[in-house]
């Protein structure tokens, strides 16, 4: 059942979502090369708990750490260890947070120094994957809308949409119904309402869109070790446009 959420829900929601974007801005700031996994967790983790949330990652079904950093080939659920960003690496933040028992969710993905052209490519399709899903959010529209706009702008970029792994609802839990593929049919799924609440999330591979997972359990990679991209927003559909809960442009204190 997907649940409709209340202006009171929305609210703490909103809060979440403060955090997060907040937490993805601070870390955006320190990614250098040398600077190893471990510590872009630490870091994540003292901010998130600053401000008053609490990671939504760590202990998640065994999960050991507070954010998922994958990189180059790594598609989601790298775990922070001790290895170090390098120049010319990209890498994918992502990370959750509570607040008030309400999550949210949010993803992007940076070069490291100077990086390829065809890398830079890579990371603007699915960003703007993610901004063409994000204008299908509007009440009217069907849960599909969303679906097929993103796949139309990735593989008109050139690049492949991951089948696997999809968005998802979002609210008192971090994974709600309903699923949302990042690939479809526009006009199918369920009618989009105001006060749902969704984390959309293009997964982008350069080469094949086929995938593995390590020894470890976690790390999803591409199977042909083609350079994955991975950028997500939680929004919630309001009564025209979508609101970004977790943009990260807006100003402290919103």
């Amino acid at each position: 059942m997907i649940v409709l959420k209340s202006p009171s829900e929305l609210a703490r929601m909103r809060r979440a979502g403060r955090i997060v974007a907040r937490t993805l801005v601070y870390l955006r700031e320190r990614i250098r090369p040398g600077i190893s996994t471990v510590e872009l967790d630490r870091l994540a983790e003292e901010f998130i708990r600053r401000a008053a949330g609490v990671p939504s990652f760590k202990g998640y079904r065994g999960y050991p750490a507070s954010i998922c950093v994958s990189i180059n080939e790594e598609l989601v659920h790298g775990i922070p260890g001790q290895r170090r960003l390098r120049e010319g690496d990209i890498v994918t933040l992502d990370l959750g947070a509570i607040y008030q028992g309400y999550h949210s969710d949010a993803a992007l993905t940076l070069g490291v120094g100077e990086i390829s052209a065809e890398a830079r490519r890579l990371l603007e399709a699915t960003a703007g994957a993610l901004s063409a899903g994000i204008q299908q959010a509007r009440p009217g529209n069907r849960l599909g809308d969303i679906s097929a706009a993103i796949q139309r702008y990735v593989e008109a970029s050139g690049f492949s949409v991951v089948r696997e792994y999809v968005g998802h609802g979002i609210g008192r839990e971090m994974h709600e119904p309903p699923q949302v593929p990042n690939f479809g049919s526009p006009g199918q799924g369920p009618l989009l309402r105001p006060g749902m609440t969704l984390a959309l999330e293009p997964m982008v591979n350069a080469g094949s869109p086929a995938t593995r997972v390590r020894e470890d359990r976690w790390t999803v990679v591409s199977e042909d070790g083609s350079w994955c991209a991975h950028f997500e927003h939680t929004i919630a559909i309001g009564e025209a446009e979508p609101e970004i809960l977790t943009d990260l442009d807006l100003p402290d204190g919103v």
